[in-house]
Parts: C-alpha cells; sequence; structure tokens
C-alpha cells in the first residue's frame, strides 16, 4: 500500500503541465497522510489543472460513521469493485510526490524506508477520485520494491500523462501493462511514524 508521501513545491514542479492552480500554496510536506488536502492534477476539456483534494475516498454506499476512507484502490480490483468501476473509467487524476515511504516489517519492529525514481524526476501516482477526495492505486511490488513491501503505488511517467487522462483508452488495461519507472530506496528515522512531524530530516538516510 502507500500511506505516507513527500511533496514540494507542487506547483513549480506541475507548471509546464497545467493550465491553472486552484486554491492551493507551493508548501513543502514531508509527511503527507490521508485525510489531509493534498495537490492532484485533474484534466478538463480546456486543459489540466492542479487542486487540492482530501486524502482518502468515501464511497456513496457507506452509512456507518465509524468506516475509515479508501486510500488505496488495488489496480486487480478496479474493474470488480462498482466503488472503483466508474471512476477509473471516468474520474482520474494524479497525485504528485517526490517520494513516498514504506515499512518492512523485521523481529524487532516495522523499519520505515524512502522510495524515490532512480533518475530524481517527479513521481505521478495514478488515481481515482470522487467530488473532493482521492485514492491512489497500487499494484503488486516488482521484484526490487518487494524486498520491503508486497505493494507499491502505480506510477505515470510524464510523458505518459496525457494518455493516462485520455478516457477513450481503457484504464485498467493501460496500467495493467503499465512499465512503471525504477526506484531507489534507503532506510530512514522512526520520526516518520508520527504524522505531525513534517521536516526535511525525515528524509535522510538512517546511518
Amino acid at each position: 500500500m502507500c500511506g505516507r508521501y513527500v511533496i514540494t513545491k507542487p506547483i513549480l514542479k506541475t507548471r509546464d503541465i497545467v493550465k491553472s492552480v486552484i486554491v492551493f500554496d507551493d508548501i513543502d510536506n514531508f509527511n503527507a497522510h490521508p485525510q489531509q488536502k493534498l495537490p492532484v492534477i485533474k484534466s478538463y476539456s480546456n486543459g489540466k489543472t492542479l487542486e487540492a483534494l482530501q486524502w482518502g475516498l468515501t464511497p456513496n454506499w457507506v452509512v456507518k460513521q465509524n468506516v475509515k476512507p479508501l486510500i488505496n484502490a488495488r489496480l486487480e480490483t478496479l474493474k470488480e469493485k462498482i466503488t472503483f468501476t466508474h471512476l477509473i473509467k471516468n474520474n482520474r487524476c494524479l497525485a504528485l510526490a517526490d517520494g513516498y515511504y514504506e515499512w518492512k516489517i523485521k523481529e524487532n519492529g516495522k523499519v520505515p524506508y524512502y522510495f524515490t525514481r532512480n533518475d530524481k524526476q517527479t513521481l505521478f501516482f495514478a488515481a481515482i477520485f470522487d467530488h473532493h477526495q482521492f485514492a491512489i492505486i497500487t499494484q503488486p511490488a516488482d521484484t526490487q520494491v518487494g524486498t520491503i513491501h508486497y505493494r507499491q503505488p502505480v506510477i505515470i511517467n510524464d510523458e505518459d500523462i496525457d494518455k493516462y487522462f485520455n478516457l477513450k483508452i481503457e484504464g485498467n488495461n493501460f496500467l495493467q501493462f503499465y512499465e512503471s519507472p525504477n526506484l531507489k530506496f534507503y532506510p530512514v528515522g522512526k520520526d516518520v511514524n508520527k504524522p505531525t512531524n513534517n521536516r526535511k530530516e525525515l528524509i535522510m538516510k538512517l546511518k
């Protein structure tokens, strides 16, 4: 899954991609977490925008108030779950990040790792949205990432952004056969475990 990530200077990072920015400040977030309003790219007939949506989808059929919002959507079940079928067909967006955190289970507890692209470029997470909320699409981890965690976010290369937003292209099939970029990762300190911690030092490699 993907439950925490880092995004810095979102407006600067998307200035060559989006046409407009809707109510969003160019701030750094080193511990983005569910329920926060975070930057995503949406596509309209007159161009793309950078908007702030809440991370976590609450399906319309949910009645109980204590049901947790869905922060991830499994690629394998996008066609099977009624919650996601309509959204992958019509409501696609991209969450952008510098990198993301994942935890490896060891005998003495969970150790956090920081993942980022080998080429240091921006990560564009394939995502779906409903009104003011979004969820990140995940897939089984590749061999390298799988040494830390069994799942990873679906990452779109910048040259394929328009293809992802093209609703004439069947979204599920496009993602099923999509080749994500290579990632690198390293252990970081456990301060990231606390969502209220938000500073650059969180992504420093653990010595």
